[in-house]
């Protein structure tokens, strides 16, 4: 994956990453990756939360590698997949890179919505994934 110096990650990866997402299995499967930070999961078990078969449930990861959304680590016979959230955090700020034209008060609601959950006194928006993600 290619980032400018500037910070912000170039249209085309962007589009990349983008059209690694723009499938539901994938988006769920990263979705539960993140869900898991920073521990990780391994593939087949990642495949039983997601309800697919484990085959089909690697090449989804494949595609998530290859945009660098996920890293997969080797552990004995398994490999220890974990979100790449550097890569997520890259995509955005591509996004909001010219947020509002420079609007503070236009701009505050948006960051204070994307202000990370795991932040003291701040509950998950969306306890189902991690929910279960975790008690599965």
């Amino acid at each position: 994956m290619y980032i400018h110096y500037s910070g912000y990650m170039d249209t085309q990866t962007a589009i990349d990453v983008l059209s690694a997402l723009a499938q539901p299995t994938r988006l769920e499967a990263f979705r539960s990756l993140v869900a898991v930070e920073p521990q990780g999961i391994a593939a087949g078990e990642l495949a039983r939360l997601e309800d697919v078969p484990q085959n089909t449930m690697s090449a989804h990861l494949a595609v998530l590698m290859r945009a660098g959304l996920v890293s997969g680590e080797r552990r004995g016979r398994s490999i220890l997949y974990r979100a790449n959230l550097p890569s997520l955090r890259e995509l955005v700020l591509f996004l909001l890179r010219d947020c509002c034209n420079g609007k503070a008060e236009v701009c505050a609601p948006l960051i204070t919505a994307l202000t990370p959950c795991c932040l003291p006194g701040r509950a998950s928006p969306d306890k189902t994934i991690s929910n279960r993600a975790i008690s599965s």
